[in-house]
């Protein structure tokens, strides 16, 4: 559903070239959970950010469901993420002053001719099933670090994507909190169906998924 070829991304100042991607050649197909692993500063944020379409490559192609989209306009790309790609940070990125309902709607805003009773039927359903759906009105002050990714991972899901991209969900979480999200990805991934990438620096939470892609120095290696 998702295929990069020939990915190149370089970022230039005046006196100073940096390739973070040189030749990426990657698929991801319908339904995969695959982790995407490698040091500090190899390029995975940036891979991230191209596969999410919030990036544009300086050279190469990326497809969606079989068609290009590198040639899109800026409206296209984002009606594009917003119907089918649910991000999940590392950081949560919950606005504190919205309620868990309110902050899961967010996205769903920006959503052509969704009403607000559509919307908040689908962010309550999002976080019934992130286990949430006892704290709808509380603040994200209010809840603990695996709650709040929760309720980010609910905000993503409220869309009804068809991928999902996670950036080190479980970094900013101790162990126990990180295996309750991670087992709650695996849950989405094998019975809901949903194709997931996430980025990560743990190699155990790695090896549950169905494939590992490492990346060095802005390249593909494994």
């Amino acid at each position: 559903m998702l295929q990069l070829t020939n990915i190149e991304k370089v970022y230039q100042t005046s006196t100073i070239e940096t390739v973070a991607l040189n030749r990426v050649n990657l698929t991801i197909n319908r339904g995969e959970f695959v982790s995407i692993m490698g040091p500090s500063g190899c390029g995975k944020s940036t891979l991230l950010s191209l596969m999410g379409l919030l990036d544009e490559p300086t050279s190469g192609t990326i497809a969606v469901d079989g068609r290009l989209v590198t040639s899109y306009s800026d409206r296209e790309l984002a009606g594009l993420r917003n119907l089918k790609i649910g991000f999940v940070f590392q950081s949560y990125h919950l606005i504190n002053d919205l309620s868990v309902v309110d902050n899961v709607e967010v996205p769903l805003l920006y959503r052509p001719g969704m009403g607000g009773k559509e919307r908040r039927q689908r962010a309550l359903a999002a976080l019934d099933k992130v286990g949430l759906g006892a704290r709808t009105g509380h603040f994200p002050g209010q809840l603990s670090g695996g709650q709040r990714q929760r309720v980010a991972i609910a905000r993503a899901l409220a869309g009804g994507p068809e991928i999902i991209l996670a950036d080190e969900p479980t970094g900013n979480l101790d162990s126990v909190m990180g295996e309750e999200i991670m087992d709650l990805l695996l849950g989405l991934n094998r019975q809901d169906g949903v194709t997931i990438v996430m980025v990560t620096h743990d190699e155990q939470q790695a090896l549950k998924t169905q494939r590992v892609v490492r990346f060095f120095d802005g390249s593909q290696v494994g």
